[in-house]
Parts: structure tokens; C-alpha cells; sequence
């Protein structure tokens, strides 16, 4: 079968929630996929029911990124494929609890997935997309990468991690041909809310976006050339005028002297 001219999305996660919808979308738009997950009866069932939906090819790999010789094999795939154009890196875990309740395990394996797992995925496809002329990378972050007060801090710093990790790709990729977008969701309607500890229904339904919106809204960034996109912002401005203030900062963040206010305290 030959590969469509958009080529193969990889989307990892991808047996329900967010993931799923984003291969379901991806497929209607004519990528053929590989769809990777732990459970392989979940995904293929998604794939038979994508491929007999769209006519499009699903591949359906189960793979358990925090697990070292898992990641390698999808890892292996991305540098060696040469139909892949596209990786949707949605895999990841969240935590709710504060730290005196939470197990330092659990936040090591979550950053394992959220953190290592994305970075490893991401180093071996971009040497390959731009060998091959270009490609995209959708890297799912979430609001608390911006308020990681909101929900558990260690949750949040991979969050911020993600954001941090995908503006800088933007930056070295950006005559590369290489598309990188943060997607950056708030409270969205999926299981992450019972896998992480929380409850979803306690959260007033004014701030719950349900998952099908949250993609085409992100997809719909994405096609607009963004590189973040939080969905639910009501004005870009608010986005672009905290931008505008992390940029002003940036040539002050390093200097040969301290502050004034500093040194004033210091004297005194």
C-alpha cells in the first residue's frame, strides 16, 4: 500500500482519551497512523475501526514508554521509518495530590513518561524529518505548565518542561521546515482526572472542555502556525502580551552585575 502525501502520524497515548481523538482526526485529514499504547486490545480496536472508517492505514503498537526496551523500539521506528511526518507526543501521566501526600516513585515514573519518554521520542524523529524535508511535532503540555500551583508541582514542572522543551525546538528548528506546536489544555473531560487521584465531577463544568473540542481546537492552532496553543483562552493578546514580558526579560536574566536593589541591601 502506498503511503498518503501527508505521510505517517505517530501518536502516542493513543488508545483513548485525547490520543484517540487526535488519530481519529488525523486519519479524516489523510495521515496514515501508528498508534502506540500499552494496551493492545484497545488499540486495535481503535485501528480497525479508523482504517474501515477513513480507508487509511493503522498500525497498532503496544509499548509501554516507561519501560526502557519499549521505548527503544518506538525510538528505532521514528529514526528508521521514512514515511513518518508527523509525531503527536500525547502519553503522560498527572498527579493531583500535594507533596506530603504523594509517593516519590510515582513522581519518578512520571516523570520517566511525561519527561523522558517525549525527549527520547522527539530526539529520534527530528534528525529524520529534517533529513527528509520537514515534518511536525505536537508536544501536549497543559495549563499548569504556566499555574503549576494549580495541581501537583511535580506534575507541573514536567508541563513546564514540555512548554520550555518545544519553544526551544521552535527556535533552533526554525529554518528546518520542522513545525512544533505546545498544546496546552486545561480541565478536559477524560480519565486522566480518576488515573491521577481527582475527580473530575467536583470541578465547576464551566472550566471542563470536553476532549473532541480540545483537539480540534489544537489542530486548528496548529494549522494557523502556532506554537502555543491553549484552547480554552478567551483572547490571544493576554497570550501574547506574556510573551512579550518573558522576551523583555530575557536579555536581563544574565549580567556581569548584580541589581541595584541588591546591592543597596547588601551595603546596608
Amino acid at each position: 500500500m502506498s503511503i498518503s502525501k501527508k505521510g505517517i502520524a505517530v501518536v502516542t497515548g493513543a488508545s483513548g482519551g485525547i490520543g484517540a481523538i487526535y488519530a481519529d482526526r488525523l486519519a479524516n485529514r489523510g495521515y496514515e497512523l501508528i498508534l502506540v499504547a500499552r494496551s493492545q486490545v484497545k488499540l486495535d480496536a481503535l485501528a480497525k475501526r479508523l482504517a474501515n472508517m477513513t480507508g487509511r492505514s493503522v498500525k497498532a503498537i503496544a509499548a509501554d514508554l516507561n519501560n526502557k526496551s519499549d521505548l527503544n523500539r518506538i525510538e528505532t521506528l521514528l529514526r528508521t521509518d521514512t514515511g513518518i511526518t508527523m509525531l503527536v507526543n500525547n502519553a503522560g501521566v498527572g498527579a493531583v495530590a500535594p507533596l506530603l501526600a504523594s509517593d516519590a516513585d510515582a513522581m519518578e515514573d512520571m516523570i520517566g513518561l511525561n519527561v523522558t519518554a517525549l525527549t527520547r521520542l522527539t530526539y529520534a524523529l527530528v534528525p529524520a524529518l529534517v533529513a527528509r524535508g520537514g515534518g511536525g511535532i505536537i508536544n501536549i503540555s497543559s495549563a499548569v505548565g504556566i499555574g503549576p500551583e494549580i495541581l501537583n508541582g511535580v506534575y507541573g514542572g514536567t508541563k513546564a518542561f514540555v512548554l520550555a522543551f518545544s519553544l526551544s525546538l521552535h527556535k533552533e528548528l526554525a529554518d528546518k521546515n520542522v513545525q512544533i506546536q505546545a498544546v496546552l489544555p486545561g480541565a478536559t473531560a477524560t480519565n486522566f482526572w480518576d488515573v491521577a487521584g481527582g475527580s473530575i465531577e467536583k470541578l465547576p463544568s464551566a472550566m471542563v472542555m470536553r476532549a473532541d473540542d480540545l483537539v480540534d481546537a489544537a489542530l486548528a492552532g496548529f494549522d494557523q502556525g502556532e506554537v502555543v496553543t491553549i484552547p480554552s483562552l478567551p483572547d490571544a493578546a493576554d497570550w501574547a502580551a506574556y510573551e512579550a514580558a518573558r522576551q523583555t526579560l530575557i536579555p536581563n536574566l544574565s549580567l556581569s552585575v548584580s541589581s541595584a536593589r541588591y546591592r543597596v541591601a547588601a551595603a546596608a
